[in-house]
């Protein structure tokens, strides 16, 4: 499995712990930052989401001060569902039930914690129960119909 993963300066120093815990069991691709000297997230946010656009990768991962703001950037490329995360559960039920394609999260969450949402997430498999595709073939469609 391929996985991008992409930070601003905030979340530089967590991504290089999650390369490194990562790396020997899956192809990771660095999309930046590459120091803790200031950036803006959508920058690297976009760089990520074109990779997953193109499936260049299969999974993206991105970090920045809070999360959100990465997370905002990201569901703004083509094709990209981006879940900011805050614990293993969102982590579960972002794959599960919004099929999502990258997660995002605070700079400041610990290696461990990172670590066991990263792989929850890895694991966790869609669930095409009906509801759930009629809710992401929902947004599919506006996202389609509502290009700029």
């Amino acid at each position: 499995m391929k996985i991008g993963i992409a930070s601003d300066h905030r979340g530089y120093v967590l991504k290089k712990e999650i390369i490194k815990e990562l790396k020997n069991e899956y192809e990771i691709i660095d999309f930046g930052t590459d120091s803790e000297e200031r950036v803006d997230y959508p920058d690297y946010a976009f760089k990520l989401g074109k990779a997953i656009q193109n499936k260049d990768i299969d999974l993206g991962i991105a970090i920045c001060g809070t999360g959100i703001g990465i997370s905002i950037a990201l569901n703004k490329v083509k094709g990209v569902l981006c879940a900011k995360i805050s614990n293993k559960e969102e982590a579960k039920l972002a794959k599960e039930h919004n099929h999502a394609n990258a997660i995002a999260f605070s700079g400041s969450t610990k290696i461990e914690e990172a670590k066991e949402m990263i792989l929850t997430f890895l694991n966790s498999k869609p669930n095409n129960e009906q509801a759930h595709l009629d809710r992401i073939n929902k947004i599919l469609k506006y996202e389609e119909e509502n290009e700029l």
